[in-house]
């Protein structure tokens, strides 16, 4: 099988894309995906997505980790609607479809938006938080003098708790009430990643719950800066949650199964 490909990143945060409106990519194995996304033997990625027909929606975003598992990606969903606009299925503005249910997102003033949906609750867990985006997030409020991030990230996510399905797990470094850093270790890729827009987003959300005037933040992650706007409600959920940042276009090539 021939695969024609883009590469995108978010924020360092790297996808292959592909153009399956037609369908011609439907029959991708999990081996196939893992090989594609292997930065050794294939074009190297955190995830690949697929753009699929979907009749209640422009377009599917069907995304795979880098291991072949499924879930729901922020950075890749944002990097979708680029996608998805430079291949002609999009204007500036798209109603699309993914695992975790219908998303709206847009281009504006050469970002992306990308509405993630509602977040009902915000878990304690002892002194740290889990907080669902889309993909489940453990928070760990931290000075940035704890452990690296892949080596606690490994200890939480393979505990009895989360070993069977996974989690995310970030560190939250607040610099000030409306700009944080984050770092995650990404379930599915095993590893620590440049950026994680779900990661982002749940740490967003947890720093506005401290400081409830805050509903705009700015969120730092080693591959770059994103933002995160929401509204709280009176049950302490929120709502109107947007992820804002770049998506860029990296190259684009063939190559075969």
């Amino acid at each position: 099988m021939k695969i024609d490909f883009v590469k995108y990143q978010g924020t360092g945060n790297d996808f292959v894309m592909l153009d399956n409106m037609s369908g011609e990519y439907d029959s991708l194995t999990t081996q196939q995906v893992q090989f594609l996304c292997d930065r050794k033997l294939g074009i190297g990625a955190d995830g690949l997505i697929k753009l699929s027909v979907d009749d209640s929606a422009d377009f599917y975003v069907d995304y795979f980790n880098a291991d072949g598992s499924k879930s729901f990606c922020g950075n890749g969903a944002r990097c979708s609607i680029h996608f998805a606009n430079a291949i002609g299925l999009i204007d500036s503005k798209t109603r699309f479809n993914a695992i975790d249910g219908i998303h709206h997102g847009e281009i504006e003033d050469g970002l992306v938006r990308l509405e993630m949906l509602d977040v009902d609750k915000i878990t304690h867990i002892e002194d740290d938080f889990f907080v669902d985006t889309g993909s489940p997030h453990y928070v760990r409020r931290t000075d940035g003098n704890d452990d690296d991030i892949v080596t606690f990230g490994k200890k939480i996510r393979y505990s009895e708790s989360f070993k069977k399905e996974g989690v995310n797990v970030n560190y939250l470094i607040e610099n000030s009430k409306s700009r944080v850093r984050v770092e995650t270790y990404e379930r599915g890729v095993e590893d620590e990643t440049l950026s994680c827009g779900t990661g982002v987003t749940a740490c967003g959300l947890i720093q506005m719950s401290k400081y409830p005037e805050i509903d705009r933040l700015e969120v730092e992650t080693k591959g770059g800066t994103l933002y995160v706007e929401a509204t709280q409600n009176s049950n302490g959920g929120f709502e109107n949650i947007w992820l804002i940042g770049p998506a860029t276009s990296v190259f684009h090539g063939t190559i075969k199964l």
